[in-house]
């Protein structure tokens, strides 16, 4: 069997957990997610934990990736996802500057990106920035 598949996810207290017609909810403080988990994974909701098996024994793989996705959305109900970038060179900087991302990365002028709606943008310093969903 996967290794990954046979750590089980933690829920952590909070967070509501629904598995109906094989779609598992996950609902959280950031939001709700769903993951439509494979027919050949077989899916055991237990107190505060979510356990995967494949139904036969070729299906360990895919046990590991439900998990895998399942996980992820657990955290991503709970903390969130965070990008933490680091810019490296001579003059390269970058300012956010109201719903836009300022870049200065060599070229001749400078690169204004759009920021994604649900997206919070910091640059703390000039040469680092992080955004988080």
């Amino acid at each position: 069997m996967s290794r990954i598949a046979k750590a089980p996810v933690v829920i952590p207290e909070g967070i509501e957990v629904k598995f109906e017609d094989r779609v598992l909810s996950v609902k959280g403080k950031n939001g709700t997610m769903d993951v439509r988990i494979h027919e050949n994974v077989h899916l055991d909701l237990g107190e505060g934990v979510i356990r995967f098996k494949g139904a036969r024994q070729g299906d360990y793989a895919m046990a590991g990736t439900m998990r895998s996705l399942v996980a992820n959305a657990v955290k991503g109900v709970t903390e969130g996802f965070e990008k933490r970038l680091e810019l490296v060179g001579v003059g390269y900087r970058a300012q956010v500057q109201g719903n836009k991302l300022n870049l200065s990365l060599g070229f001749s002028h400078p690169i204004d990106y759009p920021i994604p709606e649900g997206v919070k943008v910091e640059a703390p310093s000039q040469t680092g920035w992080w955004s988080r969903e």
